[in-house]
């Protein structure tokens, strides 16, 4: 496990899981992938958890995978076990997801709240998924679930193009629920959260399964996305965009 997740548990019925790598700007590495998936699988396991809520610190909420991780990847040409049983154990989460972000969004960063109910964000936030940049695909089902929220031509450009969004940007395109004052991100999302643990749970867990549609398409869509990233991990054009990439650091 890791010390870079933090599960809280600030009020009753209520999970926070905590991005708390403030020196590499929250950069995900694969323990702290395993530490959320383990948190995940606990909450959904948990009768006492009714809501969950992911939040990362003042000013960043993740700047994406580390690169050093990243690297390793590359190297073995596999998205490693870690970040794929992430993926799958947050599309198939059972309670409300809620998410707070402030400041830097970068690829997972951005992508993980497709799977949240209720996003808010500060007007400092920006959501960018430089994924084709370093010549890799989409992940976390965004493929799917991006078009879905967003159209096609606003979905290409934050997966494909790789633009950015404000959060202003992010909330008119439906990937964002509203946007909060910078010092009220963190308490709005907690309150949301409440609110919802407050709520009958059979009912809302009726409701949001309703909502969200069949899980399955989801799932799928995680495996052949990371198909592709794993085969483009290895690809000249990778390899070339990774040492571009390097050499401006």
């Amino acid at each position: 496990m890791t010390d870079h997740i933090r599960i809280e548990r600030p009020v009753s019925g209520v999970l926070v899981i905590r991005l708390d790598r403030a020196e590499k700007k929250n950069a995900i590495t694969r323990a702290m992938y395993a530490a959320m998936t383990a948190a995940l699988r606990g909450a959904d396991a948990e009768e006492a958890v009714r809501a969950t809520l992911f939040l990362g610190r003042e000013g960043c909420f993740s700047a994406g995978n580390d690169l050093n991780d990243f690297l390793a990847f590359a190297r073995g040409g596999t998205m490693g076990g870690e970040v794929v049983e992430f993926l799958h154990a947050l599309a198939a989460h059972r309670k409300p997801l809620v998410s707070g972000v402030d400041g830097l969004a970068i690829g997972i960063g951005t992508t993980i709240h497709l799977h949240c109910d209720l996003t808010y964000a500060s007007p400092r936030t920006e959501f960018r998924t430089p994924f084709v940049d370093l010549a890799l695909v989409p992940e976390a089902a965004s493929s799917l679930l991006a078009p879905r929220v967003m159209g096609h031509q606003r979905a290409f450009a934050l997966l494909a193009a790789g633009e950015a969004f404000s959060a202003d940007a992010a909330r008119e395109a439906g990937l964002i629920h509203a946007v909060v004052e910078a010092g009220a991100v963190e308490e709005t999302a907690l309150a949301a959260a409440a609110r919802l643990a407050a709520k009958p749970p059979q009912a809302l867990a009726i409701a949001r399964d309703l909502i969200r549609g069949d899980r399955a398409a989801v799932a799928a869509r995680i495996d052949e996305e990371a198909a592709h990233f794993a085969r483009q991990l290895t690809s000249p054009e990778a390899r070339a965009a990774f040492e571009a990439f390097l050499a401006r650091r």
